[in-house]
């Protein structure tokens, strides 16, 4: 791999940066989300349920995987208790991870409406694999992928 497109791990403080940290925290509470809903798939509860992880999706992809209402119950009750992180890591590609679970939740979001219980359970079980993989393990799909597109995009001059 290409020093330009492996994680940057840099001192915190610096630039558009995430605590490793605060992310995993996050795959943790979506993987509770999205077992919620696939558990209840069919439900009024579990359209509501994808519907919400839609949200927070939607707030990384656009706002920053720092803004989300994850990231800010980390920063607000995790992270003063255990201290700053000694790393952060560039923040394109939780982005990225972001993009592709508000995709996968999205067609969760449409298939529960339109009543297609086993597409939308495909796609929540999807959605889920990434962040249980996330969460337990600290592996991000979506980071990865995100790594790939840009080494297969060609490089601006």
């Amino acid at each position: 791999m290409s020093a330009s497109l492996r994680p940057v791990v840099r001192p915190a403080g610096a630039g558009d940066r995430v605590d490793p940290r605060g992310q995993r925290f996050a795959a943790t509470l979506t993987t509770v989300v999205l077992a919620t809903a696939l558990v209840t798939i069919g439900t009024t509860f579990a359209t509501v349920l994808i519907a919400a992880q839609l949200v927070v999706f939607a707030v990384g992809v656009l706002a920053g995987p720092a803004r989300t209402p994850y990231a800010q119950l980390f920063a607000g009750f995790v992270r003063p208790r255990i201290g700053a992180p000694a790393e952060t890591e560039d923040a394109r590609p939780p982005r990225f991870a972001q993009a592709v679970g508000a995709v996968f939740a999205l067609v969760g979001l449409g298939a529960s409406l339109a009543g297609l219980t086993v597409v939308a359970a495909v796609a929540v079980g999807f959605a889920l694999a990434a962040a249980l993989l996330n969460a337990a393990t600290g592996f991000c799909l979506g980071c990865e992928m995100y790594l790939l597109v840009r080494r297969a995009a060609p490089q601006r001059a």
